[in-house]
């Protein structure tokens, strides 16, 4: 019934499976892809025909994680997987970004991948399983795709690389850094690192390529072995070349002055104007619409030739030029820490929120529950490029620009036992016009550090941008957005001065050799010092403490055995100590508390409130109490929090007590001092030894005055 076609090789240590030929046989493309015992269904799925009028690739990835793949059951009402979740969503992207650029050019079939996770061993992660099992579907498939590619992920330990560390070894690693490519080159790189130099950074990225190169010959081998036969596609229209020549010969001079224009709001007009002409030199609706394809082929050739030929950018830059800057913090009064960083026509505010434990990201994942005490949230509304859209919940980019974010700023952050606050910054990004997500890193910076969170050191970041045809090729530092559209490579790099901390590189040629990332990662870093220089014109290091509207958070230590008394039955305790003081309070299991309260005063009363529950009475100590309960032969007080003592009917007063009602009653506030303890280890408490306007121990008193009468 099944014609199984398998390949294995021993990769990084463990067994590789590429599988086809069982499962979801429909699919154009479908591979079973294992790695120790982390399994990934990926398939490939293109229509036959493309949509009429269709002018662009309409390529989609979905990655998912089902909960049983780890023998888990979801979490909610629904008892089902929801939405996707953030890494579902960078996945995703990881896989989208470097096999886009290896279809053929033209083909603009709808076309779809899904990797489906289906056993995770928690040891290795899904994510490379799914871009390697990718692959392999796209290229048996059949669908015109130029591949294949391999993946693979480095880590950095004890001075020594390491392909495609488990999980629990990524904790000491200082390097988490996923690549993909082809036998020539590298296409994309994402990675997260702790202030590695750029030759570091250079030899993971030539470490990982190497090591993938035995996944594409296994790939190939099993193509070799039950690949489909390749689509016939679409001949050329006859009349494309003669409407290509008419198209330059009209549009041409016209695209040279909307180039020559450096705003970005004047030139986008006249490029509107150039784009309407082509509707009058095309009166015919099939040659127009053929035409339109084209337009964006006279505007590279354009704005590349004027680059590699005069190493003249858009804006009048060369090469090297960091657009002006101007950075700015504190512009919020009330916020706990702002800064507007403005990068040319690039700008975002961003905004630090300071919270307590309360406040962390609970995320359910594969590998189970954790917390997370530091969150980025990059936004993109519409008006940042002058447009009128929709607004709606953060898409794809919105999210992986954030998590770019995120990496870079994450490994300057001080430990959590040192600085004990939950972390939001939100990127709004008001303007744009090239690397939105660097000018956020930048001004993620500014505003934790105004905010009085004590970053190691100041972090930025730069985009960098390829012109490459043929041998010649320029490297372009912070480019702009007609740069990253017309170009061939968007090559991000963020860190300090000491070294890198995120890397981020998409490919949209073939690939690109080891010397273009060599000078791009030296240039990158010579823009970023400049910047980094710039923005210590607005503020050099962390503030010398938080602001004033931030909560303040002290840290207490109590024994393990009275977390309960702290808590109370239900919460009760926690809960009534919470709405008197208006502070908030942590509990760990360890007995650390944390309390947080923007009012100083509020801090200290629940301090002293906690501290009073889990203090133990002192004999002789005299303190104030609540009388909860009357009794025939007392009273029982409330002291130090919870505990209980009783006053018996004799310690009430100086004089004979006849009724214990005739003293107190039950809420009265009272002095109480501690005489013992009876058999059973109950609190004896007295109250007429204690003067109750004043505190003062009555007893002592007599027994100095004794003193003195004997003397």
């Amino acid at each position: 019934m099944f014609n199984v076609f398998r390949k294995e090789l021993m990769w990084g240590g463990r067994r590789l499976i590429l599988e086809t030929g069982k499962i979801a046989r429909q699919a154009d493309g479908a591979v079973m892809a294992t790695y120790g015992e982390t399994t990934v269904l990926c398939t490939a799925v293109a229509n036959r025909t493309a949509k009429p009028g269709q002018d662009f690739f309409p390529l989609t990835v979905n990655y998912q994680e089902k909960t049983f793949a780890a023998g888990k059951i979801p979490g909610g009402f629904f008892k089902r997987e929801g939405r996707p979740s953030e890494k579902e969503t960078l996945v995703s992207r990881l896989i989208d970004r470097p096999i886009r650029p290896l279809f053929v050019p033209g083909f603009l079939n709808e076309t779809q991948v899904v990797c489906t996770v289906l056993s995770h061993d928690l040891e290795n992660d899904p994510d490379i399983v799914a871009l390697v099992g990718a692959s392999a579907a796209l290229t048996i498939s059949g669908i015109p795709f130029m591949g294949p590619i391999g993946g693979a992920r480095v880590g950095y330990i004890d001075g020594e690389y390491v392909l495609n560390p488990k999980v629990e070894l990524l904790a000491s690693s200082k390097l988490d850094l996923v690549l993909a490519g082809t036998t020539d080159g590298v296409l994309m790189v994402e990675s997260e690192a702790q202030e590695l130099s750029e030759e570091i950074m250079l030899g993971a990225v030539t470490f990982g390529h190497q090591g993938f190169q035995p996944v594409i010959q296994a790939i190939i081998e099993l193509a070799e072995a039950c690949a489909k036969e390749p689509w016939n596609l679409k001949a050329k229209n006859p009349e494309a070349d003669e409407i290509e020549k008419k198209l330059r010969g009209a549009i041409t001079v016209d695209l040279q002055a909307a180039y020559a224009e450096q705003a970005k709001q004047a030139r986008t007009d006249k490029l509107d104007l150039v784009k309407a002409k082509v509707g009058e030199v095309f009166p015919d609706e099939a040659q127009r619409a053929i035409a339109a394809k084209m337009v964006k082929g006279v505007e590279k050739d354009i704005v590349r030739g004027a680059i590699l030929k005069h190493g003249k950018r858009i804006d009048g830059r060369d090469t090297k030029t960091v657009r002006q800057i101007v950075a700015e913090v504190g512009i919020l009064p009330r916020a706990h820490g702002s800064a507007l960083f403005t990068r040319g026509e690039t700008q975002a505010l961003v905004v630090a929120t300071l919270g307590t434990g309360q406040d962390e990201q609970i995320i359910d994942a594969l590998e189970g529950e954790y917390r997370s005490n530091f969150m980025l949230h990059y936004n993109f509304p519409p008006y940042s490029t002058g447009e009128a859209g929709r607004m709606g919940s953060p898409g794809r980019r919105e999210i992986g620009h954030g998590k770019l974010a995120w990496r870079a700023v994450r490994p300057l952050l001080p430990a959590k036992e040192a600085f004990p606050y939950t972390i939001r910054v939100v990127s709004e990004i008001t303007e744009s016009n090239g690397s939105s997500s660097m000018a956020s890193v930048c001004g993620s910076s500014l505003a934790l550090m105004d905010s009085g969170v004590p970053l190691k050191r100041p972090v930025a970041g730069i985009a960098m941008g390829l012109i490459k045809e043929g041998n010649d090729f320029a490297v372009l530092s912070d480019i702009l957005g007609d740069e990253d559209h017309l170009g061939d490579m968007d090559f991000k790099v963020a860190g300090t001065e000491v070294g890198i901390t995120a890397l981020q590189m998409d490919i949209k040629i073939t690939s690109i050799t080891e010397e273009i990332m060599k000078i791009a990662l030296g240039q990158a870093k010579d823009g970023r010092l400049h910047i980094l220089g710039e923005m210590a014109k607005a503020l050099t290091g962390a503030r010398d403490g938080v602001s004033s509207n931030a909560p303040r958070i002290t840290t207490i230590q109590i024994p393990k055995d009275k977390i309960r008394e702290v808590i109370g039955s239900g919460g009760k305790v926690i809960r009534e100590i919470c709405e008197v003081t208006g502070a908030k309070v942590d509990i760990d299991d360890d007995g650390t508390i944390k309390v947080a309260a923007v009012d100083e005063s509020a801090s200290k009363a629940a301090i002293d409130w906690i501290r009073g529950i889990v203090a133990e009475p002192e004999v002789g100590v005299i303190y104030n109490g609540k009388v909860v309960k009357v009794v025939d032969f007392g009273a029982f007080v409330n002291f130090l929090g919870a505990k209980d003592g009783l006053v018996h009917i004799s310690e009430l007063a100086a004089q004979r007590v006849g009724k214990v009602s005739d003293v107190v009653n039950q809420g009265d506030a009272v002095k109480v001092k501690v005489l013992g303890f009876d058999d059973r280890g109950k609190v004896k408490l007295s109250m007429k030894q204690v003067d109750q306007q004043t505190g003062e121990d009555i007893s002592r008193k007599r027994e100095e005055k004794s003193e003195e009468a004997a003397h």
